[in-house]
C-alpha cells in the first residue's frame, strides 16, 4: 500500500466531498432564498391596510415586490452559509482536542498501561506491536466497557493524537489473530488519513442539520406564541407576519433535514469504500486473512453482533469497524458494506456460515496460547514479499506499511527489551527519566555533568530512577532507543504544561551539553516535541506552502544535512545530495548544496518546522529525495537513519525501523 498514494486519495475524495456538500448548501441557499421571497409576498399581501375595491386591490399587485431581490439573496445566502459554516466549525473545534475526546465522548476508558487484566495486555500488546512496526506513535488505547458487542474505532485528526478503541465485547470473544486483524484495520485507517476524513465529514453533516434544527425551533417557537398570544386587531394585523416567518422556519426544517439526507447518503458511500480499503490493507499487513473474516464471522454469529448502545455513538457510526447502528432507508445509510461482502472479498470461498457461538465456555482450562493470549508465529518461508532493489527503495517501500515482517520483528524488539525499561515507558515520571537516560553520553565527564543535570533540574528521586535503569540503559542496543520513545509517549502526553516545559527544557541541555547534537539527539528531540505538539493541539497541522519554489532554501538544508550525515567516505557528499537533488527535476538545478555549518541543527530545525507546513507533494519528494541520498552507497547507517526518520516524522510520513548496516 503506498502511503503517499493513499493519503493524496483521501485527500481527493475530502475535495469530491466538500464540492458535493458545498452543492447541498447552494441547494439550501437556494430554497431559502425562495421561502424568503414567498414570505415578503405573503407580507405584502396580507397588508391590512387593504380596501375591497379592486382598484386599490390592483394597484397594490402591481406593486407586489419582484421575485428577484439581490439584497435579499445576499442577506438570506449569508446567513445560511453562517449558519452551515459556524455550526461545522464548532463540531470541527470539538473534535480539534484530538482522538481521545471522541473516544471518552462515546464511554471510552483510557487502558491503563500497567494493567494486570490479560486481555488488556493483550491488546496492548497489538497495538504497540503495530506502532512500533509501521513507525508513528504509539497511540492511546481505549475500552468501551458498556459495550458487549464487537466493535472497534480510531480517532484523531494525525497520527500523534490518534487513539484505538474496543468494545468491551472485541476484548472478550476475539482471539489474538482475530483482535489483530480488527487492530490492522484500524491501523490502514490511520495510515491511509481516513480519521481526517471522517471528522470533516461528521463536521459538514452537522453543519447542513443544523439549519433543519433551527427551524424547528423556529416552529415550536411559533406554536407557543400562537396558543398564549392575544386576539386583539394587532394580533391579526400581525397573522400575515406570522405566517410567512412560519413558512420559512417549515422551509429550513425540510430543506435541512434534505440536505442532511443527501449528505448523510454522501458520508455511508465513501465510509463503504473506505472499509474495503481498510480490510484489504489489513490482510496485507498481517498476511493472515482468517484473522480478519474470523473476526468479522463472530459479529455475524453473535446475536449483538456490532451493535452500540451508546446514544453519544450515532455521529461517529462510520469510524467504527463493523455497522454500529440499523441502516435506514433500505441500506442506504449503511456505512459499512454487508457482512457476507467484507467476508468474500477477503475469502471468496466463503461458504456464508457464520460463527457459531458456544452456549458455555470453560474458561477456567484455555491456555495461554488457546486463549489467544501468546503471538503466532509468522511463517518465515511462504508470503514473503519480495526485498526492494535498494536501500533506498526499502526506505520509502516502507513508508506507511505493515508487513508481517515488520510486526514479527517489532515482537521481537519487544520482547528483546529490558522490562524495567518497558515498566518506566508506563508511567509520566519514569519515561521523564528514561529519555534522559536515553541522551546521556559515553564520556565520563559528560556523564557526571549530565547526572548533575538532571539531580538539579528534577531533584533526588529522578536520579536514583536514572542509577536503576542505568545497568539496562548500557546494554541497549541502539534499534531499542527510537522504539522506546514511542512507548513512552503516550505517558508523556498526560504530562501538565507546567511540567512539560521543564522536562523539554532539561531535555535540550542534556542534548546540548557536550557542544555538539548527534543525528539520535536530533532525532529524539525532534519526534518528541513534534509528537507531543500534534498531540495537543492537532488543528495546527495545516498546509500553507503549495510551490516548490517558495522552499528551495528549506529543502537545501534539509538535503545536505543528510548528505554531510554519511560516514561512509567513498562516495562524496556532493555526489549523494545530486543523486537525491534528482528525484526533485522540478528544482533540481536550484538546489544547493551546503556547507556542514550552514545545514547542522540551528537551521535544519526551522527548515523542518517550515516544510511541516507544505503540501503532500513537496513533502513525498523531500523524503524520497533525503532517502536516495542515505543510500547512495548501498546502505543505511544508524545515523542516516535516525536523521530519515526524524525528518519523516517532521513532516508526519510514518517511517518503520529500517535495515541498517553497522555504523
Amino acid at each position: 500500500m503506498d502511503f503517499f498514494e493513499a493519503q493524496a486519495r483521501a485527500k481527493k475524495s475530502t475535495s469530491r466531498l466538500v464540492a458535493l456538500f458545498a452543492l447541498a448548501v447552494l441547494g439550501t441557499v437556494l430554497g431559502s432564498y425562495g421561502a424568503a421571497v414567498f414570505a415578503l409576498h405573503q407580507t405584502h399581501d396580507d397588508n391590512p391596510r387593504r380596501s375591497g375595491r379592486s382598484a386599490q386591490r390592483s394597484t397594490l399587485n402591481a406593486q407586489l415586490p419582484s421575485w428577484w431581490q439581490p439584497r435579499l439573496f445576499l442577506g438570506v445566502s449569508s446567513l445560511t452559509l453562517a449558519v452551515v459554516g459556524l455550526a461545522s466549525l464548532y463540531k470541527w473545534n470539538e473534535f480539534s482536542v484530538g482522538g481521545s475526546a471522541v473516544a471518552e465522548s462515546v464511554g471510552g476508558r483510557r487502558v491503563d498501561p500497567h494493567t494486570t487484566d490479560t486481555l488488556e495486555r493483550r491488546l496492548l500488546n497489538v497495538v504497540e506491536e503495530m506502532a512500533i512496526a509501521s513507525g508513528v506513535p504509539v497511540p492511546a488505547v481505549y475500552i468501551m466497557d458498556e459495550e458487549p458487542a464487537i466493535n472497534a474505532f480510531a480517532a484523531g485528526l494525525n497520527t500523534s493524537d490518534a487513539v484505538v478503541a474496543v468494545t468491551r465485547g472485541t476484548l472478550e470473544k476475539l482471539s489474538r489473530d482475530e483482535l489483530q486483524g480488527v487492530v490492522g484495520h484500524e491501523f490502514s485507517h490511520l495510515l491511509n488519513g481516513d480519521m481526517r476524513l471522517n471528522m470533516r465529514l461528521t463536521a459538514l453533516v452537522f453543519g447542513i442539520l443544523v439549519l433543519g434544527l433551527a427551524g424547528r425551533g423556529i416552529l415550536w417557537t411559533l406554536r407557543f406564541q400562537s396558543l398564549g398570544g392575544s386576539r386583539d386587531r394587532e394580533g391579526k394585523n400581525s397573522g400575515g407576519m406570522l405566517i410567512a416567518i412560519g413558512f420559512v422556519g417549515l422551509a429550513l426544517l425540510v430543506l435541512g433535514y434534505v440536505g442532511y439526507f443527501f449528505g448523510r447518503l454522501v458520508q455511508a458511500a465513501v465510509s463503504r469504500q473506505r472499509e474495503y480499503l481498510a480490510d484489504a490493507s489489513a490482510v496485507q499487513f498481517t498476511r493472515n486473512p482468517g484473522g480478519l473474516s474470523g473476526a468479522l464471522k463472530k459479529i455475524g454469529g453473535f446475536a449483538l453482533g456490532s451493535s452500540i448502545q451508546s446514544n453519544q455513538s450515532g455521529a461517529i457510526g462510520h469510524f467504527f469497524f463493523a455497522q454500529g447502528f440499523r441502516s435506514h432507508f433500505g441500506g442506504l445509510w449503511a456505512t459499512h458494506p454487508p457482512l457476507d461482502e467484507r467476508i468474500r472479498a477477503i475469502d471468496p470461498q466463503f461458504d456464508g456460515q457464520m460463527f457459531d457461538p458456544p452456549d458455555v465456555v470453560d474458561v477456567t482450562r484455555e491456555s495461554f496460547v488457546t486463549a489467544g493470549l501468546a503471538p503466532a508465529q509468522p511463517s518465515r518461508t511462504s508470503h514473503l514479499a519480495q526485498p526492494p532493489a535498494t536501500p533506498a527503495a526499502a526506505a520509502i517501500a516502507a513508508v506507511g506499511t505493515l508487513t508481517p515482517e515488520q510486526i514479527s520483528n517489532a515482537q521481537l524488539l519487544l520482547d528483546s527489551t529490558p522490562a524495567r525499561l518497558r515498566a518506566a515507558t508506563q508511567t509520566p515520571a519514569e519515561a521523564q527519566v528514561l529519555l534522559y537516560g536515553l541522551l546521556l553520553g559515553e564520556h565520563p565527564a559528560t556523564r557526571a555533568r549530565q547526572r548533575s543535570l538532571v539531580a538539579s533540574s528534577s531533584g533526588g528521586d529522578a536520579l536514583r530512577t536514572l542509577d536503576e535503569l542505568a545497568p539496562s540503559l548500557v546494554a541497549l542496543g541502539l534499534a531499542h532507543k527510537l522504539p522506546l520513545l514511542q512507548l513512552a509517549l503516550p505517558a508523556l502526553r498526560l504530562l501538565p504544561p507546567t511540567a512539560l516545559e521543564p522536562f523539554l527544557v532539561t531535555l535540550d541541555e542534556l542534548v546540548h551539553i557536550d557542544g555538539r547534537v548527534t543525528a539520535f539527539e536530533f532525532a529524539l528531540h525532534k519526534l518528541l516535541i513534534r509528537t507531543l505538539a500534534l498531540g495537543r493541539t492537532p488543528g495546527d497541522a495545516v498546509v500553507q506552502i503549495y510551490s516548490f519554489n517558495a522552499v528551495v532554501d528549506e529543502i537545501s538544508i534539509v538535503l545536505s544535512a543528510m548528505a554531510h550525515t554519511s560516514d561512509n567516505h567513498a562516495l562524496a557528499a556532493a555526489e549523494a545530495f545530486a543523486i537525491g537533488a534528482a528525484h526533485i527535476k522540478l528544482i533540481e538545478h536550484q538546489l544547493t548544496l551546503l556547507d556542514p555549518v550552514d545545514c547542522d541543527v540551528g537551521p535544519l530545525d526551522p527548515a523542518l518546522d517550515t516544510l511541516a507546513t507544505a503540501s503532500l507533494p513537496i513533502r513525498q519528494r523531500t523524503i524520497l529525495a533525503c532517502a536516495h541520498i542515505a543510500g547512495a552507497d548501498g546502505q543505511i547507517l544508524i545515523a542516516e537513519a535516525e536523521l530519515l526518520r526524524a525528518i519523516a516524522a517532521t513532516l508526519d510520513v510514518p517511517m518503520p525501523p529500517l535495515t541498517l548496516a553497522p555504523r
